[in-house]
């Protein structure tokens, strides 16, 4: 049993027996770094039932716990905090558990709870950028530690593959391209067609000038540019099916299908389904029939359908235009359904989508709750800022955006760098040189990324992010690799085990203590949709590692059981850092 249960119910006791009252629940925190002990109970929340002094009752409850609970040795009392000792015969007796459980921090998966998590849905007009890296990263990320909570999850997106974006590329392609393809250009296929959108834009602009040179305002010029009216018409002839726009549309699609399916690979994401916008795109229109009839919906007199959440703190919201066309909203809603037709066991969604769609999702989910949708009370928004470079703001039209290859090319070169200034790599080969780079590049991009709060803005910094001191992925990487050094010279050794050893030193103990951590900050980033959570955990417990290994001897110890704990409990260490960097998508090295 958990040892905080058992503090909890002998606390509960403590005070009935002592006081004649009944407490309600105790408050734990862990005992500060310059007082003794290992649990602190916290006594003033007691004074609503316990009347009197809150260091006499500590200490009256204090005595009965050494008396009554054998793992409490014993206890002090500082204003209105009972910090409690733990016997070392506990924390030993928790880490042989710890150390034998090969899933340890997981929970056994409910296969009736599932959930969905949506990330990436990329439009395929241009390459992914750096944006597209942080929603990767938090959607990855946040769906496997879901998993390790104990969730089935499905990994979807929805990819936006149809629309006056993707026109704007299929024309300059056909204006300016010359039938150019990714074999031809040797180009990837996403930064072909990106190239081409570009193109449109710089067309665009030019007919603008024209335009307004010749005496057109410039907002009236900018919707009669002859380039984008022939966008728009193109626009139309896809949704009418015309056979030659849809069979361009096909083919510059599979190409940034193949460019995307590369990315991916690169920075290790992947999806259990995908959704086409150009199949759901007419979904949510019979669900808007629906709720019309139960006066969910309304029409107003130009025939457009709204709802009013104005009793709920929002304004009216269109979900139908008044030439029965679709908006977003109507093909949301649509989508929804159809994820839970299509998985009946979904019971919730997570949505990775920036900030500046709080609205859109607030809206989304109160309209689905007004439908009577149970599973939209679990519906999430996993809303993240933006991600900055020292050197400013991104616009993919312009062709200033920094591209996700480019950005993953440049962190391995910057690990590379900074690797072989500092030595050490003398019989690796270029092959391994190069493997271990790419592991640290993207190791230091991922872990700089997920330890921030998704709802912060990050301004990234790829030298800063490379460091291997700090809360660093290289740092922690390298503790990883420092182990793995321990582990292969222990394997000369012939050692017995650690039955005899009864005592630990104390950075020993605190280890434990780090270790026994790890349920909760999975169970705690799962609840919080927060990636960061695990990330700083991961960094808290390596940082108890360097402490304990500059402190105490570990193949130099003379005592062959504390030899045995020790390079037992440094595996386990070496084990967590692997589970735990693995939730976030980042590997780790055997040698560095």
């Amino acid at each position: 049993m958990n040892i905080q249960n058992v503090l909890e119910t002998k606390v509960k006791e403590a005070v009935s027996t002592l006081f004649k009252a009944e407490l309600p629940s105790v408050e734990f925190q862990p005992t500060r770094r310059d007082f003794e002990g290992d649990i602190t109970i916290v006594v003033f929340p007691m004074l609503r039932v316990v009347k009197g002094n809150p260091v006499q009752i500590g200490n009256e409850i204090g005595a009965y716990l050494v008396q009554e609970v054998a793992e409490v040795s014993g206890f002090n009392v500082i204003k209105g905090f009972l910090n409690l000792v733990i016997t070392d015969a506990h924390y030993l007796a928790d880490f042989k558990t710890i150390a034998a459980n090969t899933t340890f921090g997981f929970v056994e998966q409910d296969a009736s709870n599932a959930v969905m998590v949506e990330y990436s849905s990329p439009n395929t007009n241009k390459p992914l950028h750096l944006g597209h890296v942080r929603n990767n990263l938090l959607g990855y990320a946040v769906a496997e530690i879901l998993k390790a909570s104990g969730k089935k999850v499905y990994k979807t997106q929805i990819i936006n593959d149809r629309g006056i974006h993707i026109c704007k590329s299929m024309l300059a392609w056909q204006k300016f391209g010359k039938g150019e393809t990714p074999e031809s250009t040797g180009l990837k296929g996403d930064k072909l067609v990106g190239n081409y959108y570009v193109a449109f834009d710089k067309a665009y602009k030019v007919e603008i000038a024209d335009l307004v040179a010749g005496g057109l305002a410039k907002e009236a010029a900018e919707k009669q540019a002859p380039i984008l009216l022939e966008a728009k018409q193109m626009l139309l002839k896809w949704e009418a099916g015309d056979e030659e726009v849809v069979s361009l549309w096909k083919t510059m699609n599979q190409w940034v299908y193949k460019g995307f399916a590369v990315t991916y690979k690169n920075l290790g994401v992947d999806f259990d389904t995908l959704y086409y916008e150009s199949d759901t795109y007419l979904l949510g229109k019979d669900v808007v029939a629906e709720g019309l009839k139960t006066g969910v919906f309304f029409k107003k007199e130009d025939g457009s359908v709204w709802i009013d959440l104005t009793d709920e703190g929002l304004d009216e919201k269109i979900v139908l235009r008044s030439d029965g066309t679709a908006v977003y909203m109507t093909q949301d809603i649509g989508t929804a359904i159809q994820r839970v037709k299509d998985n009946p066991d979904v019971s919730g969604m997570v949505y990775t989508v920036g900030n500046e769609q709080d609205y859109h999702f607030k809206v989304l989910f109160l309209i689905l709750k007004k439908l009577g949708f149970s599973w939209s009370k679990n519906l999430f928004h996993l809303s993240y800022g933006m991600v900055d470079l020292p050197s400013g703001k991104m616009k993919s039209r312009e062709g200033t955006v920094v591209d996700a290859d480019d950005l993953m090319q440049e962190m391995t070169t910057t690990a590379g760098e900074i690797s072989q200034e500092l030595g050490k790599l003398e019989d690796y080969s270029d092959a391994e040189k190069q493997d271990l780079y790419k592991m640290i590049g993207l190791g230091a991009l991922k872990y700089y990324i997920l330890k921030v709060d998704p709802k912060k803005r990050i301004l990234f910094d790829p030298e800063e992010s490379v460091d291997f001191q700090g809360n660093t992925g290289p740092f922690i990487q390298y503790t990883y690799a420092r182990i793995q050094s321990i582990l292969r010279k222990a394997e000369e050794l012939s050692l017995n085990g650690f039955a005899g050893l009864t005592t630990l030193h104390e950075k020993e103990k605190e280890l434990i203590k780090q270790l026994q951590g790890y349920p909760e900050a999975i169970q705690l980033a799962a609840a919080n949709y927060s990636p960061a959570l695990v990330a700083n955990y991961t960094y808290d417990l390596v940082k108890e590692f360097n402490s304990f290994y500059q402190n105490v001897s570990i193949l130099g110890e003379e005592e062959e059981h504390k030899k045995a704990f020790r390079i037992q409990l440094s595996k386990k260490v070496s084990e967590v850092i692997q589970s735990s960097f693995k939730l976030l998508g980042i590997e780790v090295p055997e040698r560095m």
